[in-house]
């Protein structure tokens, strides 16, 4: 039993001294996520970026942000599958995310785009349409934030 803790307390301290830093710990770069403010264009692609990305980088709203996220998106949708009347089964969606992230203190800015494509079958019922639409929207929005996230998890540790 002795052994064994003193195994521990050994492998322990060796980790420590060799600079190891988790990435979620305290003083990794994850710790500066929460404070970070997101601004998205006004749109419902916008507005379900944002709270994916808020939600990503787990915000936390009664501190002061440290840092703030601007978002550029552009969406384009293309007809897949063509049936006998040309009407299309499916589409592809893709979208693209330009962000900026900048010290609110000043500094040098942080920079990258994402590229999404998400694909959502068509319906011949109007609302049944509107929802894969829509379902395709937020799916393509989830799957942006958490690339965003990870470029930002990179670049903040890279950071001195």
């Amino acid at each position: 039993m002795r052994y064994a803790l003193a195994l521990a307390f050994v492998s322990i301290m060796g980790l420590s001294a060799c600079g190891f830093t988790p990435l979620y710990g305290d003083a990794g770069a994850g710790s500066s996520l929460s404070r970070i403010a997101v601004t998205t264009q006004d749109d419902r692609l916008g507005y379900c970026v944002r709270e994916q990305l808020e939600d990503a980088l787990g915000r936390d709203g009664s501190q002061a942000p440290l840092w703030r996220l601007q978002t550029v998106l552009e969406q384009s949708r293309k007809p897949l599958g063509r049936q006998i009347d040309d009407t299309a089964t499916r589409y592809e969606l893709t979208v693209r995310g330009a962000w900026t992230l900048t010290p609110t203190s000043g500094g040098a800015t942080v920079a990258g785009v994402e590229t999404v494509t998400t694909t959502y079958a068509a319906a011949d019922q109007p609302y049944a349409a509107i929802a894969a639409q829509q379902d395709g929207e937020e799916r393509a929005a989830a799957e942006l934030a958490r690339l965003i996230r990870l470029d930002i998890l990179r670049a903040l540790s890279a950071r001195p």
